[in-house]
């Protein structure tokens, strides 16, 4: 028998549409498992702090569907230091708290596993981040959402690109990863997408816009990852523009409307499998692992892998966008 009575649930680094979704499913299944659930605001900040609350099943009530986190997201330097860990876990123990849930991306786990490791206390993480780049889940918290909202965006882009001949040049989220950019130009029929994964080829890029003047074409969607190598999207259409006068070009950075919004139901599913998976691991004495989703069952990945591995992405994606490009 698991010797856990009052967890801790808490969310970090950058705010993902679900993470809402995850806190009510782990505040519920902790309450139905005969636990004490509480919340701590602001990240690591906010346990250093101590803004440590119970939560009953009230308190999650009507949460699932708004975006953001009610329990507030925060990167906290003085967590890095040892005195900050362990003011941290004197405000756990203070509080009686036994284990704890993470919701966040690598940095997040990478606290979790570094505190877990010097006081024993046992850490399960949940994947939230709209880039869907952890390694050992195929779907993170938020993506699902962030990439539907790019491509609804993106298509109202299109319109008025169409009718103005114009040559957009779009940004979106993925410091490290490109899923963002690389799904959302198949679902949005771009010309061309630019991938850290990838490295960047403008030559390439004038010569497919030269050949789509040639053919009348009425648009032309780029669009870009934000970590790619050529510096973005403002370098890249600063390369390029001269030589294509005949084109109105322009630059839009979609920014932080990524993160927000309703989670879609798929997030809102994923948030609520993973959140309870994430309760019943903690009640199975597991500790530093995340919970993820792969082949649509749920498996425990340790800390140590899901931190130091990357989710690749399919670049053989990037031939499929050429394809449909004829």
């Amino acid at each position: 028998m698991s010797k856990i009575k009052r967890i801790g649930v808490f969310t970090s680094g950058g705010d993902s549409p679900g993470m809402n979704a995850a806190v009510r499913a782990v505040v519920r299944a902790g309450i139905f498992n005969n636990l004490e659930v509480y919340g701590i605001k602001h990240g690591y900040s906010g346990m250093i702090r101590g803004e440590i609350k119970e939560l009953k099943s009230s308190h999650v009530s009507g949460i699932i569907q708004r975006g953001g986190t009610i329990l507030k997201s925060a990167r906290s330097q003085e967590f890095r230091t040892e005195e900050g860990r362990k003011f941290a876990y004197d405000q756990l123990k203070l509080h009686g708290i036994d284990a704890v849930v993470a919701i966040g991306g690598d940095g997040t786990f990478t606290g979790a596993r570094q505190f877990s490791e010097e006081y024993n206390i046992p850490i399960v993480g949940l994947p939230g981040t709209i880039d869907n780049d952890l390694y050992g889940t195929d779907f993170t918290i938020g993506y699902d959402t962030c990439l539907n909202t790019v491509v609804e965006a993106i298509d109202k882009i299109k319109d008025t690109a169409s009718a103005h001949d114009r040559l957009f040049f779009i940004e979106v989220m993925g410091r490290d990863a490109g899923f963002i950019a690389l799904n959302a130009g198949i679902a949005c029929g771009a010309e061309a997408v630019f991938i850290p994964e990838v490295q960047s080829h403008t030559e390439q890029l004038k010569n497919y816009l030269e050949e789509g003047f040639r053919r009348k074409k009425a648009s032309n969607i780029i669009i870009v990852a934000e970590g790619d190598d050529a510096g973005g999207a403002y370098a890249i259409a600063n390369q390029v523009k001269e030589d294509f006068k005949e084109y109105d070009t322009r630059v839009t950075i979609l920014g932080h409307i990524q993160r927000g919004g309703t989670p879609s139901a798929f997030d809102r599913v994923l948030a609520s499998r993973l959140g309870v998976a994430a309760v019943e691991a903690l009640l199975d004495d597991q500790k530093s692992v995340m919970v993820g989703l792969v082949n649509n069952q749920i498996v425990h990945v340790p800390f140590s892998k899901t931190i130091k591995q990357h989710n690749p992405v399919d670049v053989a994606l990037i031939k499929l966008i050429d394809v449909l490009n004829v």
